[in-house]
């Protein structure tokens, strides 16, 4: 018999999430609209896990008016990605007031570069990644989830120009990540309970 824990899902159904050693140090990669903050945000709550979403954190700037908020804003709005600057300095002030129950990067690294600068301070940290999940999903299904979602900055021309942007620069993160034997692709399709199963599978 496998032990574990019932979970209700927001739908109302129950979703059996077993007791595993599954590893708690993870990225996700994926395109825009692949699902990475839903199921990050689920795999984060089911298991004590620290979620640091750099989109939600440039969000809340955005909202707030700041200066930072009004330069993320622009970028944001041509399909073009932060600065890694930028983005390594939030990463890092989130990063050294975390416990030690684990924890969930969305959204960065998206470079080669920023995954680079990034081992450095794991290292210093002392908590190398264990798994980099990649959720992978058709371009098609892409373009109608981030249509649906009715935000200013998603129109299908700057939909386009983020997966363009992606291509380029994000997807020589997936030839990076498998050459050190951390890499494991999920499919993105389905109802987020199959999904999320589909993950914690991978990862156990």
């Amino acid at each position: 018999m496998i032990n574990g824990n019932w979970h209700l899902a927001p739908d109302l159904s129950l979703v059996f999430y077993p007791h595993t050693s599954m590893k708690t140090r993870l990225l996700f990669l994926g395109p825009p609209g692949a699902g990475k903050g839903t199921q990050a945000a689920r795999l984060c709550e089911a298991n004590g896990m620290s979620h640091l979403s750099t989109g939600d954190l440039l969000r809340s700037e955005v909202s707030a008016g700041t200066a930072l908020g009004l330069e993320a804003e622009a970028v944001m709005n041509r399909g073009e990605l932060v600065s890694d600057e930028l983005v390594l300095a939030i990463v890092e002030s989130q990063m050294k007031t975390l416990s030690g129950s684990g924890w969930l990067l969305d959204g960065f690294p998206r470079t080669v570069p920023q995954a680079n600068a990034l081992e450095p301070l794991l290292k210093e940290l002392e908590q190398p990644i264990e798994a980099v999940v990649l959720l992978e999903l058709d371009d098609a299904v892409l373009i109608e989830r981030l249509l649906a979602r009715g935000r200013d900055d998603d129109n299908e021309v700057v939909i386009r120009n983020r997966l363009e942007v992606y291509r380029e620069k994000t997807s020589p993160l997936i030839s990076f990540y498998q050459d050190k034997g951390l890499l494991v692709s999920v499919q993105a399709n389905g109802s987020v309970e199959e999904i999320t199963q589909r993950i914690t599978e991978v990862l156990s």
